[in-house]
């Protein structure tokens, strides 16, 4: 079952079968007690929406915040590694992979999230920027995984390498981040066989594909979830990007104008451009 946030309100979509939710504040849906339950039950007794493909997407937030794991692939670690080696952080990444204690870290408030279709942006300071594919799960307040959407992680590569303590403005910035295009509501793990694939077209030719699995993952989604709310409340959920297994060469960068396609099936594909600069 699909959750989609428009400019028309919510809608629900189960077999190919729209629904409006009458519920329009995202943050009570979000905080609903069995949102599972309630959206079936929509489902059940309403009649189908016409209206739904008129409706321009919005990305599924609201007060929610969203959050980031960090070095839960072990591409990600090596593409870490090697991007800090010569600032003399790179055994980090290396011990973070291997620790307990996972590394989480502050991503985006609502009003830096582009919705899907929508422009995301590259830092005016960068010379080295890529799209990190992610699982994304929707957490309600109480810290259970109640969902999962697509999640596009904008990083500024160089920063990051010159110190690692450089974290918060590599990550945080105007739309550097995307979320979309609905979120798959399952209190079901996905399974490992679990498919991210990002494409990157530049003037109608694919520059990059690249896809990892679940599978990949070193981390349970559930634990990072845990770790994220250990004396942190959401009164209002989060959303918990669960990291990267697709790195990009190092010789790629993305520029302005190329198109971002990112799929997780079930979920489905989010797609964002990237803005001019300046």
């Amino acid at each position: 079952m699909k959750l989609y946030r428009t400019s028309n309100g919510p809608y629900v979509e189960q077999h190919g079968r729209f629904c409006r939710v009458p519920e329009i504040s995202w943050d009570a849906l979000v905080t609903h007690e069995d949102l599972h339950a309630y959206l079936s039950a929509i489902v059940a007794k309403s009649d189908p929406a016409d209206d739904f493909s008129s409706a321009p997407l919005l990305a599924p937030i609201a007060n929610q915040e969203v959050w980031a794991s960090g070095v839960t692939y072990y591409r990600s670690r090596s593409a870490r590694m090697e991007e800090s080696k010569d600032a003399g952080g790179g055994d980090f990444y290396d011990r973070v992979y291997s620790a307990e204690r996972p590394e989480l870290f502050f991503k985006a408030t609502a009003s830096r999230v582009a919705d899907p279709g929508s422009f995301v942006r590259i830092r005016s300071d960068a010379s080295w920027s890529v799209p990190e594919p992610e699982l994304t799960l929707l957490l309600n307040h109480r810290g259970l995984i109640i969902g999962y959407t697509v999640g596009n992680d904008m990083s500024s590569r160089d920063i990051e390498g010159e110190n690692p303590l450089y974290l918060p403005q590599a990550k945080v910035y105007d739309r550097s981040c995307a979320l979309g295009p609905c979120v798959l509501v399952s209190s079901e793990a996905l399974p490992s066989s679990t498919s991210i694939q990002l494409e990157i077209v530049r003037s109608g030719k694919i520059e990059f594909a690249g896809g990892t699995t679940l599978a990949e993952m070193k981390r349970k989604p559930a634990t990072l979830a845990e770790y994220l709310f250990r004396d942190n409340s959401f009164p209002n959920g989060a959303f918990l990007m669960t990291g990267t297994g697709v790195v990009p060469p190092d010789s790629f960068t993305l520029e302005a104008g190329d198109r971002i396609r990112i799929t997780i099936e079930p979920i489905g594909t989010l797609v964002n451009e990237v803005a001019p600069r300046g």
